[in-house]
């Protein structure tokens, strides 16, 4: 019997591998999603808000937009997503409101090393706050307010961008 962790709803959990391809989930709440992996490598990093992990899923971070890639500071953030993550084991947390997007992207909140990267790409000026009811509704006038003082301080792509694409 293999286990594996699984997130429900945010919570962590387990999943029993019995065989055969069938598995039963330890943990959650009847009617509660099993979105995806609490715990995962990252396998490629294709954007400053997107990135695959290791098995197939791709997930779009939660609360955050950044720039294309072409687009002013798409480049600078899709490099620094790629310095925290990438071949990294990461932690993810789902919104309780919904797991994926209409891409059928997992949504998540992801951390390494004890730091959350959607929280530092805003803070930081790579990213914009991006709250797509009700994903992320718990959070999102803390994400505003981070968005705000990169903005007041000139972080980032506020001031190196004549105009922000994801504003």
């Amino acid at each position: 019997m293999r286990r594996r962790a699984l997130a429900c709803g945010g919570r962590v959990v387990v999943a029993l591998g019995l065989g055969g391809g069938a598995s039963a989930l330890v943990g959650c709440a009847p009617g509660e999603p099993a979105c995806g992996p609490a715990r995962a490598l990252v396998e490629r990093v294709l954007d400053g808000d997107t990135i695959d992990l290791e098995g197939g899923e791709r997930v779009r971070y939660l609360l955050v937009d950044t720039p294309e890639l072409g687009d002013c500071y798409g480049e600078e953030a899709r490099r620094y997503n790629n310095d925290l993550v990438a071949g990294k084991e990461v932690e993810l947390v789902y919104d309780p409101d919904g797991c994926r997007d209409a891409f059928g992207r997992l949504l998540a909140r992801i951390s390494v090393g004890g730091r959350e990267v959607n929280s530092l790409l805003v803070e930081r000026g790579f990213a914009c706050t991006l709250f797509i009811p009700p994903a992320g509704a718990e959070l999102a006038a803390d994400y505003e307010d981070l968005e705000q003082l990169a903005r007041e301080a000139g972080r980032g792509m506020w001031s190196a961008c004549a105009e922000v694409t994801c504003d």
